[in-house]
């Protein structure tokens, strides 16, 4: 954090003694240019329209033009100029006379911020030359018509991310005349995947039209054993989203000399995607109460939350993980970055980053809640933001962990990021940032510890498969889901996995070996548990099986928790409770099916309708115990998305989304979101109630903007049932 944040009466004295300029941290503050810069007193007679003066500068700044087309911005709904750094674009200069290089000197003046400084990359004069040198600044005439002249202007690889402010200087024996200032010739400078110098250059143009051009995405949520996803409008081209993505770097004060660095702009987003410790743009609430906010599973994407940040300068209410990594994924995407959500299935968070999740077990082999403090969340999303590391060893550029969702502070602040993939598969999480963390989430083993009375601990089994089971995204160019684990960890088990691991605990990973001689499995009876496919307010049954591969027989007995969970694996209640004897015969296996009733479970249901059950079996001849635990997510209703009319750009069109209520009672207070990218802004309606097995149906008339696929997006809210979901692939024609 910079010196400015403290108080009102310091704001108006910004200079210290450290530091002779104040700092230079807003896109958005502005200096006062003069039109006219006097090199001496000014001699009588001296009259500026004797000299060569700017009528008028055009920008060839619609989507149609050549700018935006060949800078792949022609989809930002901005009427101003949006280029991408180090590739040439052009304007047009008319002068009140014919331009005479012989004797007229003219040159370009981009400026940023209050206190422009030409080392700091906030000042940048340009003179016309013959020549343009690939990724440095520079411009040259290419056209000469009448009183006008057409330049291509070509910017520097390394340049700021932002807004700038263009002015025009000619040279007079008395002074320099500059254009007034005109916010219409405000050109914002982003990134460029396209540029084989930039930093973010990638080199495959399917996955740049996916992660930067793309303005939808999907979330995959639920279990491992049963995936969900739900589409997610990122919306990074809409209507001042370009602006709000800046404002974002302003309210991190990050110093404007330092936004041209990839590293340094994910580092202080990340912090400042959520609101602790820095009133950022999403409050966290995983607690099931949203009082005075919006359910985090009741947004459809990014815009909305953005857009209401920008403009009340406070934290909106409500996030969780996959909101958190929504909104980074359009920031990253809106300033050029190319980037992807993922999602990480069984995902530790270790709060002692040991690579050890406990789980302590009573005298029963019941798991004890007060002891456990480490949880394994259903799934947690973060992005991957591609970029070179030129401040790590070679080999670690690429994909970097980036994650929004505050979890543990990373030097003093909510932040995670940026992480190489690379780094973290092969172990090296010496490299910065929070590499040690994010390690921890797809690697850690789940220990079994009871407590003996006397206070020792007893390591009763060890999970080592568990945790980081599946790290998914997006396919490139559709909507299937690609397993990426593999770029994340080495097989389970490969002797590289083991290196990698040894190399971590060598860097400072610390990894609590079973020092505990105590522990020494029972290898000759296995347990099992599977689950059918559950609906909401429906019965399903779960299975318990016991194989025993001994000549022995056994008997064990066997302990059921069901648990309500947070997708976040920490428990509300316990609602199922189910212990039995087991006959165990030798060579042979037995099944034992256990009911659940709905009646069980509906009143205490969370938002995500998420079960946690964890089965322990005591053998009793031997007194070692055996333990599984599987997360359930039940099957949640839709809505279905229907149109009507013809799908054609300009023409009005219906949307109808409809909803059957499948619970055993009235559903009331219910909020329905509808919105489409380029086809319409995000709709919000509340319905009083409705009974159960009735029917809502919702009709929106909307005319779409944009020809080309779009996608539909509706999301139902209230207290009884959230996450419902639908969406529909349209295909808009051209008039």
């Amino acid at each position: 954090m910079s010196e400015t944040t403290s108080t009102n009466e310091e704001k108006k004295l910004p200079l210290d003694w450290r530091r002779a300029v104040p700092p230079n941290n807003s896109n958005d503050e502005e200096n006062e240019v003069p039109e006219m810069e006097a090199f001496g007193l000014i001699p009588r007679g001296f009259n500026p329209r004797d000299y060569l003066r700017v009528e008028d500068i055009y920008m060839f700044k619609e989507p149609h033009e050549i700018n935006k087309k060949e800078h792949h911005t022609d989809k930002y709904y901005n009427p101003k100029l949006i280029v991408r750094r180090g590739q040439s674009f052009q304007i047009q200069i008319y002068f009140n006379r014919p331009y005479k290089p012989e004797t007229d000197q003219f040159w370009l003046e981009y400026l940023m911020g209050r206190y422009p400084q030409q080392n700091k990359g906030t000042y940048i004069p340009i003179l016309v030359g013959n020549v343009l040198k690939p990724g440095q600044w520079g411009a040259k005439i290419i056209h000469r018509e009448n009183n006008s002249i057409r330049l291509t202007i070509m910017s520097s690889t390394t340049c700021i991310i932002g807004k700038f402010r263009l002015y025009v200087a000619v040279l007079t024996p008395f002074g320099i005349l500059r254009t007034r200032r005109n916010s219409a010739t405000d050109t914002y400078i982003l990134f460029n995947p396209w540029c084989h110098l930039d930093a973010v250059y990638l080199d495959d143009e399917k996955e740049r039209e996916e992660y930067v051009l793309n303005d939808v995405g999907i979330v995959f949520h639920g279990n491992v054993e049963d995936i969900k996803s739900r589409s997610w409008s990122y919306g990074q081209f809409e209507e001042n989203i370009l602006d709000a993505c800046l404002f974002l770097m302003d309210k991190a004060e990050l110093e404007l000399s330092g936004r041209g660095n990839p590293i340094k702009i994910c580092r202080v987003a990340s912090a400042v995607i959520n609101s602790r410790d820095d009133n950022g743009v999403i409050a966290g609430s995983w607690n099931n109460t949203y009082d005075y906010g919006v359910a985090p599973s009741a947004w459809t994407g990014s815009v909305d939350i953005l857009l209401e940040y920008y403009s009340s300068k406070q934290p909106v209410r409500y996030g969780q993980c996959w909101v958190f990594a929504g909104v980074f994924n359009t920031f990253l995407r809106c300033l050029g970055i190319p980037a992807r959500l993922i999602t990480n299935y069984s995902s530790a968070h270790d709060n002692n980053a040991n690579l050890r999740l406990d789980f302590f077990l009573d005298d029963e082999g019941k798991v004890d809640t007060r002891l456990t403090k480490d949880s394994v969340w259903n799934y947690h999303c973060w992005n991957e933001a591609w970029m070179t590391r030129p401040d790590l060893p070679v080999g670690f550029g690429g994909w970097q962990v980036v994650d929004g969702t505050p979890q543990e502070t990373s030097d003093g602040m909510y932040r995670c990021g940026p992480a190489s993939v690379q780094a973290i598969k092969h172990g090296h999480v010496c490299f910065q940032f929070d590499a040690p963390f994010v390690y921890a989430e797809v690697n850690s083993d789940i220990f079994y510890t009871k407590m003996e009375k006397n206070g020792t601990q007893v390591v009763e089994s060890v999970d080592t498969t568990h945790v980081g089971q599946l790290i998914v995204t997006k396919e490139v160019g559709g909507d299937r889901m690609m397993d990426i684990t593999a770029e994340y960890k080495f097989r389970e088990g490969s002797d590289e996995e083991r290196l990698a691991l040894e190399t971590a605990v060598m860097y400072g990973v610390k990894k609590q070996g079973i020092q505990d001689t105590t522990y020494q499995p029972q290898t000759d009876v296995e347990m099992d548990f599977q689950a059918q496919k559950a609906v909401l307010g429906n019965d399903f049954k779960v299975t318990i099986t016991i194989r025993n591969k001994s000549r022995n027989s056994y008997t064990a007995t066997t302990y059921l928790s069901g648990n309500i969970v947070f997708y976040t694996g920490v428990t509300k209640t316990e609602f199922k409770k189910h212990s039995f004897s087991a006959k165990l015969e030798p060579s042979s296996s037995s099944s034992f099916d256990i009911v659940i009733k709905s009646s069980e479970y509906m009143s205490d249901l969370l938002e995500q309708a998420s079960f946690h059950f964890f089965v322990t079996a005591r053998i009793n001849e031997t007194g070692k115990i055996l333990a599984v635990q599987k997360a359930i997510v039940l099957e949640i209703p839709t809505l279905r998305i229907k149109t009507k009319g013809e799908l054609v750009a300009g023409k009005e069109m219906s949307v109808i989304v409809e909803f059957t209520n499948p619970l055993k009672q009235t559903l009331e207070n219910v909020t329905l979101r509808l919105e489409g990218p380029g086809v319409l802004r995000t709709i919000k309606k509340q319905f009083g109630r409705i009974p159960m097995n009735s029917t809502l149906t919702w009709e929106v008339k909307c005319i779409p903007m944009r020809p080309g696929s779009r996608k539909l997006i509706a999301s139902l809210s209230c207290d009884a049932l959230r996450h419902v979901y639908g969406e529909l692939n349209v295909q808009i024609q051209k008039p």
